[in-house]
């Protein structure tokens, strides 16, 4: 039997208050954010962040410093990703990650480089939001040595790779290539490992992943993916996957993007976004625009509750610890009710509607996500001989 509208409206303004004041207490920390990119492909800004401004509101998107700041975000994990097929890629990269340096240094009394875990409290206490850099996909990777120049620059997650199989990894949306992980692979591993980097599994594929899950050390995380049992999407996790991921203490951070969260949307989107994050132009703007009217016709409920039940299923077969959020912002259309960065408040007061405990969700607000850093940080290892 349904409330009547005055005491749901009443139930609704407690649980946001509570998950506001939770944010207040708690780092969250979202692990991935794709606004360097967005800056790097804007006509105007063209990779210049002073000339983008953060500061700014910016309505036709969905993150800026007011809603990072709204959304109660204690640390953001803004990613260096570039097209697959892009011309000179490590060239391309290297100016993307300027872009979150740029930030860094244009926002001092926002952005707080965030290069250690104790960084992430460190941010929190100053008032700051904590800046943690990742590269998204190792385009042009050759040698080992590429992640030793990105460690120097401050990255500290990397995402194997994007939409596109590379020689030594196959991708979830992409033709498989001779095998999943190769022995290259299994030494960028290994020199990750020894870095202290964490290794990030989003869109590599099953077979990747389990064999990735085989030679790894420590724990591992997926920073942007839902459950394969509710959305038949390859680039979420099944299962067994998710179960052993948590066995070895990583977790899975489920995301926004619609395609991850229903499956006739993601049935109705996937002629126009087969392309996705391949070729530096990116879609066919107007196709894509009529495709996201007619997807997002489907939608059966809000957005919130669709990524709260991805949420419920993983803590079901993988617990409470198993569990962090990566809305993905950027890299796909917003759901309704999660349109930007001023919505996690709005998500955590659903799951405080659906009876989680604060306990569970101060651990998937960042508490899992710094149990897992801290396991694989290694203090500026030095040069193997």
């Amino acid at each position: 039997m349904s409330q009547p509208p005055e005491a749901e409206a009443s139930q609704h303004a407690q649980s946001l208050a509570g998950a506001r004041a939770l944010l207040d207490r708690v780092s969250l920390i979202d692990g991935h954010n794709d606004l360097p990119y967005v800056v790097w492909m804007h006509p105007e800004a063209r990779g210049d962040a002073r000339r983008w401004d953060a500061a700014r509101l910016h309505p036709e998107t969905d993150t800026d410093i007011p809603r990072l700041r709204e959304g109660k975000v204690g640390t953001q994990v803004f990613t260096a990703f570039i097209p697959t097929m892009v011309d000179d890629p490590l060239r391309a990269r290297l100016e993307v990650i300027d872009i979150m340096l740029q930030l860094e240094q244009l926002h001092p009394d926002v952005f707080l480089p965030v290069l250690a875990p104790d960084d992430i409290e460190a941010a929190k206490k100053t008032g700051r939001i904590g800046l943690l850099k990742a590269v998204e996909g190792l385009v042009g990777v050759d040698r080992v040595g590429h992640l030793r120049l990105f460690h120097a620059m401050g990255i500290r997650i990397i995402t194997l790779c994007h939409n596109e199989t590379l020689p030594f990894i196959d991708s979830a949306t992409d033709r498989p290539g001779k095998q999943p992980f190769s022995a290259f692979g299994a030494e960028i591993i290994a020199e990750m490992e020894r870095l202290g980097l964490i290794i990030d599994l989003a869109h590599v594929s099953a077979d990747g992943q389990r064999a990735v899950l085989d030679v790894a050390k420590g724990p591992v995380i997926i920073s942007h993916a839902n459950a394969r049992a509710l959305c038949d999407h390859p680039r979420n996790v099944p299962d067994d996957i998710i179960k052993a991921i948590a066995d070895g203490g990583g977790i899975v951070m489920p995301t926004f993007v619609p395609v991850f969260l229903q499956q006739n949307i993601y049935d109705r989107m996937k002629p126009i976004m087969d392309g996705m994050g391949k070729m530096k132009e990116g879609l066919d703007k107007a196709a894509y625009k009529e495709a996201k009217k007619a997807a997002f016709a489907l939608f059966e409920r809000d957005g919130i509750e669709l990524i709260c039940d991805h949420l419920e299923h993983m803590r079901n077969i993988a617990g409470a610890d198993a569990l962090g959020i990566g809305s993905d912002f950027y890299g796909g259309p917003n759901p309704p009710g999660l349109e930007d960065a001023t919505r996690f408040p709005y998500l955590f007061a659903a799951l405080i509607r659906r009876g989680w405990n604060t306990g569970e969700l101060e651990k998937l607000a960042g508490g899992n996500f710094e149990r897992v850093w801290r396991a694989v940080y290694r203090p500026a290892p030095a040069m193997k001989a």
